[in-house]
């Protein structure tokens, strides 16, 4: 097999959530590129319908399905369609995520509701969606993907409930990947600043100037922000047979920061 051979997704189901923009979206887009059929789950029906359009123009299947993804009970159910529906479950990509009410605090000032909020969104959901996940892939294995953040590493000043839940997302990664290997393999992705909808509401960069300013103030090497794009093709990596001996793993697609 050549190497561009072993990127290829032909015949795998992949699952993402959070998969109605975004990095999700592209995500979902990304690996039925690669040959992947998709079931696409967030909370907009509208919004995954239209991803689902874009699947099928690419000759590929697509599961459209509203989900919860706080909710075990929406988690197995999604994965059983897929399974149903589709065929089988290979891929499951755990994006689902965020700033529950898209303002970043101090630990030290935030509501005990809002921190409940934040680890049920980003810790909880991705627990679950492993736990479902693995169900489906004992026979024949599979890999799933949870989507970290830049703001796992070190201290986040004004933004550390978010960056604690994420840092406990990577710690998750790398016990699943021991308790679910060899058949499964469990990985990371973490982003780093990529201007989605979400990402401007909550930092303010709305205009191209702020956007601009906030890159030269946090520094990145690439100088650049990241592009949606890039996490799809990180993922895809993950998903596919090329990283066929990774696992365990959280790779940062931060630009360099």
């Amino acid at each position: 097999m050549s190497v561009l051979d072993q990127f290829k997704l032909d015949g795998e189901v992949a699952v993402v959530t959070g998969a109605g923009k975004g990095i999700g979206r592209a995500i979902a887009i990304g690996l039925a590129e690669a040959g992947a059929d998709v079931a696409l789950a967030s909370r907009t029906q509208r919004e995954l319908d239209s991803v689902a359009d874009e699947i099928r123009a690419l000759g590929k299947k697509a599961l459209p399905m509203a989900t919860d993804c706080t909710s075990m009970e929406a988690l197995e159910s999604l994965a059983q369609k897929t399974a149903d529906e589709l065929g089988k479950l290979s891929i499951w990509v755990s994006n689902a995520g965020g700033l529950p009410d898209g303002t970043p605090r101090y630990l030290t000032r935030t509501p005990e509701v809002n921190f409940d909020a934040q680890i049920e969104l980003n810790l909880k959901a991705v627990w679950m969606g492993a736990v479902v996940a693995s169900k489906h892939m004992q026979e024949d294995g599979g890999s799933i993907i949870n989507i970290s953040s830049r703001a796992s590493f070190g201290p986040q000043l004004k933004n550390g409930p978010y960056g604690a839940s994420k840092a406990a997302v990577n710690s998750l990664t790398q016990t699943l990947s021991v308790e679910l290997a060899p058949k499964i393999r469990v990985n990371a992705v973490a982003p780093g600043p990529i201007p989605t909808e979400n990402f401007n509401d909550s930092m303010g960069t709305d205009t191209e100037e702020k956007r601009q300013a906030l890159l030269k103030q946090i520094g990145v090497p690439l100088q650049r922000f990241g592009r949606e794009e890039d996490i799809a093709a990180a993922v895809t990596y993950m998903a596919s047979p090329a990283s066929s001996w990774v696992t365990g793993q959280c790779l940062f697609v931060t630009g360099g920061r």
